[in-house]
């Protein structure tokens, strides 16, 4: 027992205070939003007194269209994560398996243009999309589509990179087999890469749609008005203010966000296990 103690206790002792660490914030996020009083002032660690005021105010105060900032978080972030995966795969499987003049060239273009930080185009994107209000309304500044094709044309070179990176580790051998047997590249496209990439594939959707549904600096630069904003920038609209400092409102909304995310990822739990791990050992 002594020699177990001098061995593992540190480790549990540690593990343990990382545990707590990493627990404390949702512990904090949680009994703010059952605090009635709407602010971080716990006068102890286990609450004297719940409610669920905070919650009720999001949904039936009509000041607040809660539910339509969770709608258009929902649409745009499944857009976005839907369209990405289907234009960065067709894009990895040409990278990889397709001849065609200026393929190198594109390449070494997308490397270079994920060196440098996204914040750094902000201010062309707001005039590009401004200019494009002009003679296109429905896709410029202030409008949900508008935001995204800026998160698509943001998204797409880091996706093309991590797909064509899981591409490259299929053996060749699939393919050739394939062609010997009469398939066209768009059969092997879709009867061997896309079974085969499944894993791959469900954790970019994850990561698009958690990125793009937690994003805040271009929602809030786009929409403006309170029904378009997203999940985001409504809940800030409760603490960004001089004498708005509503975090229990803020607290119970983020918990409400946090639903979405958390059904996709344990739904997707077994592809983004063998995905993480994919290429990892080249056969």
């Amino acid at each position: 027992m002594n020699k177990w103690l001098r061995n593992n206790l540190w480790r549990h002792a540690l593990a343990i205070t990382v545990a707590l660490f990493s627990l404390f914030p949702l512990y904090l996020v949680i009994i703010s939003s059952l605090n009635p009083s709407g602010s971080l002032n716990l006068t102890s660690f286990i609450p004297t007194e719940i409610s669920f005021k905070n919650y009720t105010l999001l949904f039936h105060d009509p000041r607040i269209p809660y539910l339509t900032w969770m709608k258009n978080s929902l649409i745009i972030a499944s857009a976005v994560a839907v369209l990405s995966v289907t234009i960065g795969a067709a894009s990895a499987f040409a990278f990889s398996r397709l001849r065609f003049k200026g393929k190198i060239s594109g390449l070494k273009l997308l490397l270079l243009v994920q060196m440098f930080p996204a914040i750094l185009a902000i201010s062309a994107v707001y005039v590009i999309m401004e200019r494009v209000q002009t003679f296109a309304p429905g896709i410029g500044l202030g409008t949900k589509p508008g935001l995204l094709l800026v998160y698509l044309g943001g998204a797409m070179g880091v996706n093309i990179w991590l797909l064509k990176g899981f591409v490259d580790t299929i053996p060749a051998e699939l393919d050739e087999a394939a062609k010997v047997d009469g398939a066209s590249p768009m059969q092997i496209y879709w009867l061997i890469f896309i079974p085969l990439a499944t894993p791959v594939l469900s954790v970019v959707m994850l990561l698009s749609f958690i990125g793009t549904f937690n994003e805040f600096i271009l929602a809030r630069l786009f929409l403006v008005d309170m029904p378009d904003r997203t999940i985001a920038v409504g809940l800030q609209s409760f603490i960004g203010g001089q004498y708005a400092q509503n975090w229990g409102p803020f607290a119970a909304g983020s918990i409400i966000a946090s639903v979405p995310i958390v059904i996709i990822f344990l739904s997707l739990q077994k592809y983004i296990v063998n995905g993480l791990t994919a290429g990892s050992v080249k056969g």
